[in-house]
């Protein structure tokens, strides 16, 4: 059947031809909009307004529309709660309950008197209206986590405290609406309770199980990507049935996958870049569509409604947001970016005045619906939600520009890109994969110089060329689904060593990953070539790395720490790396050393913000029975050293054939490098050993 011009009318039913007319909007109005500073969340939600029921009525707000926006909305909401820092959030909790109340009690306080003394609304009604403003929605969150800053301390703030916001405001929907068809007595809150108890357990709980099991059997991207899908839908499904909005399900579901899909992971950019391309654009049109102008045009009543919402909530956020900056004495610049992540009103907002609207109390005399929420706070809520949509983009983008180019000044690390080489050694196609996510997993720079080498034999016939190939296409593939660039390299040698030895020279590598094949584990020929060929190039990180699950199902790493570690030249770049991999994957860090050692590593850990633990041993059996003792679903971490470095013992060489005995889980061995310093700042701090609080805030800027 071909479609017809002349048989076209409005709105467009033909489903090919209005998928294709709001995807050339997804595509031009970025386009447009970055060449005039105008963000482009503003552009669609504008053209959803021209192109919508209420505009030239080119397209319906039909079933179609609603199902894509309802997804863009739980996406963004749950890339709120993947993206947070876990360690960050438990350690600015009480700051994210603290600003939660501000912009929660300000805007609810500020619209009950707005609507109770000067909108003459019944006592219900102004509670239900206040707490429309009480809520946000993190619409610009997606822009803002591009641009590098989602771990800044006033965008976890926010985000902590919009979990808790727009919980309240949702549960006081629930409470109006229970009381307005006379249902709130012990048996509601009891139900309400409960049900919100089981959600809340279901979904922190149960949910990084299934998950954890099903990464760990399934390695189909494809199949991983839907199954994340699902269980944004399913947390959203139960939060409905618990009597809370989806948003929050899709919020909490974020959080239940955060430590499984790390940020570095090919499946985080998947996640990432299928939401800010397809599904979100098409939430911002779905709003968009509700917008109607000739409302505001009918009724001077719906401009002075309208007028009291704008300042309740926009005057309200800022007033929190302020008060957030001076109680916690943060920048302008941060206190700015938590009133433009904040002022924003479109989810819960909308969800609770459709709610409300749809509520009838009472009829008038002549038979006329009498709505717990009236057309005039309906068509205000959508101009509400235009104007703080555009507020919150401006400020949003404006502070955030500021706090990213404040971010990128160089600090004593010498945290330059050229500064970070990683060299993967792929001599086996079942690594690769493992090796690849170590290498995303231990950096530092978003932009890392990261090298594959596959060295082949000067005799090597075809076919071992060939291999090779595919192996280093099969490592520049996973680097690629992270979206970062690998340089891969294919060396013909008599000897791997040296032909490693010299790619290492000749671009500057600083760390260097060797993996081990999964059951074999350490071959006596590996070992001669580790002791006698890669730890000869003492101006590099060596890391072998044994890998039998995946990175991001790693729940815990105990980490081994010799004495006298931290006198090693190459200690606190190795701890970096071990730093990383905590902060990347969301494992949880324990710490095992002696108290001289752990002393430093508890101030490194409260400058750099590291979520860990510190167990002080004393012997060297000590320390094999921690290894010996890891559940399935943890790590090992050692921190190794060659001959002539301060750290090393005897027994170190006894470490491959003891972890080839008795260990099947991941286990990563660390030899820092030994010759010479990276940087000034840790020759500095290796010359000021006794200076604890010296090394503290060295190594605090280094981990920032």
């Amino acid at each position: 059947m071909f479609l017809s011009i002349q048989h076209i009318t409005l709105p467009i039913d033909d489903p090919l031809l209005k998928f294709l007319i709001e995807l050339i909007i997804i595509l031009c109005i970025p386009l447009l909009l970055n060449k005039i500073k105008v963000p482009h969340l503003l552009g669609l939600i504008i053209a959803g307004a021209v192109i919508g029921p209420n505009g030239f009525n080119v397209l319906s707000r039909d079933s179609s529309v609603v199902v894509t926006g309802t997804t863009g909305l739980l996406y963004i909401m749950f890339l709120a709660g993947l993206e947070i820092d876990m360690g960050d959030f438990k350690k600015n909790k009480w700051k994210s309950i603290t600003f939660s109340i501000y912009t929660f009690a300000v805007p609810f306080v500020l619209g009950f008197l707005g609507g109770y003394y000067i909108l003459h609304f019944s006592v219900l009604t102004s509670i239900l209206f206040a707490s429309l403003f009480s809520s946000h929605t993190l619409i610009v969150y997606p822009m803002i986590s591009g641009m590098g800053i989602a771990k800044n301390l006033s965008v976890n703030i926010t985000v902590g405290g919009t979990m808790i916001t727009d919980v309240l405001s949702l549960l006081v929907l629930a409470v109006v609406v229970g009381m307005s068809q006379g249902e709130v007595g012990a048996a509601f809150w009891i139900k309400l309770s409960v049900s919100m108890v089981l959600f809340t357990a279901i979904v922190l709980l149960l949910f990084p199980i299934i998950a954890r099991w099903f990464f760990k059997n399934v390695e189909d991207k494809i199949s991983q990507y839907i199954f994340v899908i699902v269980m944004i839908y399913l947390a959203a499904l139960l939060a409905e049935l618990a009597g809370i909005e989806a948003i929050i399900g899709a919020f909490f579901a974020g959080l239940a996958l955060n430590r499984l899909i790390p940020h570095t992971s090919s499946l985080m950019n998947r996640v990432e870049f299928v939401g800010n391309a397809i599904f979100i654009p098409f939430f911002l049109i779905s709003v968009g569509m509700l917008i109607d102008f000739k409302a505001f045009f009918k009724s001077w009543e719906t401009l002075g409604v309208a007028s009291i919402m704008l300042i309740a909530s926009i005057g309200g956020k800022y007033i929190a947001a302020m008060m957030t900056k001076k109680t916690f004495r943060l920048t302008n610049d941060e206190g700015q970016l938590i009133f433009g992540l904040s002022s924003a009103s479109a989810a819960a907002t909308l969800a609770s005045v459709m709610v409300g609207y749809n509520i009838i109390i009472s009829e008038t005399e002549t038979g006329e619906p009498i709505r717990l929420l009236n057309e005039h706070v309906l068509n205000g809520s959508i101009l509400l939600i235009l104007i703080s949509c555009t507020i919150s983009s401006f400020v949003s983008m404006a502070s955030a520009q500021r706090i990213a180019e404040a971010d990128k000044d160089d600090t004593v690390s010498g945290k330059n890109e050229d500064d970070e080489k990683i060299l993967l050694a792929v001599n086996h196609e079942a690594t690769v994969e493992k090796m690849v996510n170590l290498g995303l997993v231990v950096k530092t720079n978003t932009n890392p110089n990261l090298f594959a080498i596959n060295i082949i034999n000067d005799e090597a016939n075809e076919s071992s060329e060939k291999n090779a190939e595919k192996i280093l296409g099969a490592a520049n593939q996973m680097a690629a689904g992270a979206d970062v660039k690998l340089k891969a390299i294919t060396r013909h040698d008599n000897d791997v060593v040296n032909g490693i030895s010299n790619v290492i020279k000749e671009q500057g590598i600083t760390d260097l990953i060797i993996g081990l094949e999964g059951q074999k584990g350490f071959s006596p020929s590996f070992i001669y070539n580790l002791y006698n060929g890669y730890l000869h190039n003492k101006n590099i990180n060596v890391l072998v790395y044994h890998g039998v699950q995946p990175l991001s199902t790693i729940k815990r790493y105990v980490v081994l720490i010799p004495s006298n570690a931290e006198k090693d030249a190459g200690f606190f770049h190795s701890m970096l790396r071990i730093w990383n991999i905590g902060r990347n994957s969301g494992a949880k860090m324990s710490f095992f050393g002696n108290d001289k050692t752990l002393e430093i590593l508890r101030r490194i850990a409260k400058n750099a913000n590291l979520e860990a633990e510190f167990n002080t041993i004393s012997s060297w059996s000590e320390a094999v029975q921690k290894a010996y003792s890891l559940k399935e679903d943890e790590g090992l971490i050692v921190m190794m050293a060659d001959r002539g470095m301060y750290s090393y013992f005897p027994q170190m060489r006894e470490v491959p054939e003891l972890l080839n005995k008795k260990l099947d889980n991941n286990y990563l061995l660390i030899y820092p490098f030994s010759k010479t310093y990276k940087n000034a700042s840790e020759k500095r701090a290796v010359s000021n050993l006794d200076d604890f609080a010296e090394i503290g805030k060295i190594i605090g800027r280094i981990f920032k």
